[in-house]
């Protein structure tokens, strides 16, 4: 479920809601690419056999990887009516919990921290926790903030 507003105004109202994304597979593929469009090509990440018996029993994903991945894990989370356009504004903190090993799904849940009136529009600081499926510990914590400039 979504949170919705109507304008970015609205978005005072949503502090403390939250709202879960759906899960989203990050295969071997995905972390390959990730790797060569970043010249990270540690063995963690891209040898799958040397990574089997490395201590994570798996390669896993980088954790900017799990981090550019935001954006396509909130879309659709928070909607905000009456914008000419949303900004990502940047980052207060960012926590990689735990390793996301090759073939595991993934999901955010963000929940609205607070917002403040700008110049610009409205400034919505939000926390995602990336989970990891079947996992007790998320794989990443953000704090992100997003501004919402009116139409």
């Amino acid at each position: 479920m979504s949170i919705v507003v109507d304008t970015p105004a609205g978005l005072v109202e949503t502090i403390g809601q939250s709202a879960t994304g759906a899960w989203f597979e990050v295969d071997q593929s995905r972390i390959d690419a990730f790797a060569a469009a970043t010249e990270d090509r540690q063995w963690i990440h891209t040898d799958p056999e040397r990574a089997a018996a490395g201590p994570f029993g798996a390669t896993i994903a980088h954790g900017y990887l799990t981090l550019s991945l935001l954006p396509h894990l909130t879309a659709g989370l928070l909607e905000v009516g009456g914008i000419a356009m949303a900004v990502n504004y940047g980052l207060d903190k960012v926590r990689f919990v735990q390793p996301v090993p090759a073939g595991s799904r993934v999901r955010a849940v963000s929940e609205v921290t607070g917002a403040e009136p700008v110049a610009q529009g409205v400034r919505a600081h939000l926390r995602t926790t990336v989970e990891l499926e079947g996992a007790a510990r998320p794989a990443l914590v953000a704090e992100t903030i997003a501004l919402f400039v009116p139409a």
